[in-house]
């Protein structure tokens, strides 16, 4: 039975929900961890209005109606790639780089320089693995921009950047941290992660850094107290127990180190990729997949919706389903997801229509930094009020 008072309508759901998933409901509902075979189970057997409400609840649990965004812009260094993924519509490999881009430090240093005087916490730096943007190359970015704007965060790096940074500069994964973290690297985004079982990984991105590797990396910065954020690429060849099998080795590495901010679904997209033929998942998935990731990462602070993938609305539908932070203003900066055929072609979203957004779902709309610290909660604020302040838009 229940040790925690429940809605009534929450009781009825598990109540007249599949009986194998009862005893899991009334687990994660007295907190405890559910085990690899009930993570499947709930993929498997669980209705969307059962994995909504549980998730609903633990969500409602660790931050009530609060859901957080930050104020960000990204630098994509180049979409020239020594890797071929085969989801990948946004590289373009060294032998045809013409047909891509390459920016040179100044280039990238100007980017930031158009945001001085802009209330922008965080600069979020990734892109493709390019043979002549090595670690001493990054480096000096890092330094630049620290020189310029100490006070912003920069998020950087894939582990499939800085492995194949470290391999060349021929330094563990270790060492490489710490190099980047002295020059100015202050956490790590969640990319490159994939799916984490060599079956699929070598199906569909057999030439990068594997699993392995990747979590060795997260782990080093996580030693050297730098924070991380976590991602899977979901809704393609996988199976629900390969979305499982990730999340599990993510919620040791997350027991062992706590360094882990957030976990970030990332939807499969289809368009101008080796895998077209593969069709997306539909909206009934992406919603289950939110849910139980909130169910399954139990020591996961905060799940994240990518809006520029999923696009505005049914970013909203996942505020319901565990998610809790809605990412950033982007700045239409990024061409990742658009590339391959994101509802967002263009992702740019002031303050004042993101904290819209929020409100629309009646959720709390606070602006975060990129390590949760509360900036401004913008709950009594009007859109009218946000958009005339230039310091809040």
């Amino acid at each position: 039975m229940f040790t925690t008072i429940v809605s009534e309508s929450l009781q009825v759901l598990i109540q007249t929900a599949d009986k194998t998933l009862q005893p899991i409901a009334e687990k994660i509902i007295n907190r405890q961890r559910i085990s690899f075979d009930e993570g499947v189970a709930l993929f498997e057997k669980g209705s969307l209005p059962f994995l909504g409400a549980l998730a609903n609840y633990v969500r409602e649990q660790m931050h009530g109606d609060t859901t957080y965004f930050n104020r960000n812009f990204h630098i994509e260094p180049t979409n020239v790639c020594v890797f071929s993924c085969k989801f990948c519509a946004y590289s373009r490999l060294y032998a045809h780089r013409e047909e891509g881009w390459e920016l040179s430090i100044d280039q990238m240093l100007n980017i930031v320089k158009s945001y001085d005087g802009k209330p922008v916490t965080e600069v979020h730096i990734v892109g493709g693995v390019h043979p002549k943007m090595d670690l001493a190359f990054f480096t000096t970015l890092l330094k630049a921009i620290k020189t310029h704007r100490p006070d912003l965060h920069i998020k950087a790096f894939t582990p499939v950047e800085l492995d194949y940074m470290f391999r060349k500069a021929k330094v563990s994964a270790e060492e490489g941290m710490r190099i980047a973290h002295e020059a100015g690297l202050d956490s790590l985004p969640g990319g490159g992660a994939e799916i984490f079982h060599a079956d699929i990984r070598q199906q569909i991105c057999a030439d990068k850094v594997d699993a392995e590797g990747w979590l060795r990396i997260h782990k080093a910065a996580h030693q050297l107290g730098m924070h991380s954020n976590a991602t899977m690429l979901y809704g393609h060849i996988e199976e629900y127990w390969h979305r499982i099998d990730h999340m599990e080795r993510l919620r040791q590495l997350q027991d062992e180190t706590g360094g882990f901010n957030t976990f970030i679904p990332l939807k499969f997209r289809n368009k101008d990729n080796e895998m077209s033929h593969v069709p997306e998942s539909t909206v009934v998935e992406d919603l289950k997949m939110y849910a139980v990731a909130r169910l399954y990462l139990d020591n996961f602070p905060h799940i994240k919706a990518y809006w520029p993938m999923l696009g505005r609305k049914n970013a909203q539908l996942t505020l319901q389903f565990g998610v809790n932070d809605i990412d950033g203003t982007i700045d239409d900066s990024t061409k990742i997801y658009s590339m391959a055929g994101s509802e967002e072609q263009n992702p740019s979203m002031s303050t004042a229509d993101l904290v819209t957004l929020i409100k629309q779902v009646h959720r709390k709309p606070v602006e975060r930094d990129t390590l949760y610290h509360v900036i401004r909660d913008y709950s009594s604020l009007s859109h009218e009020e946000i958009v005339a302040n230039p310091l809040l838009n």
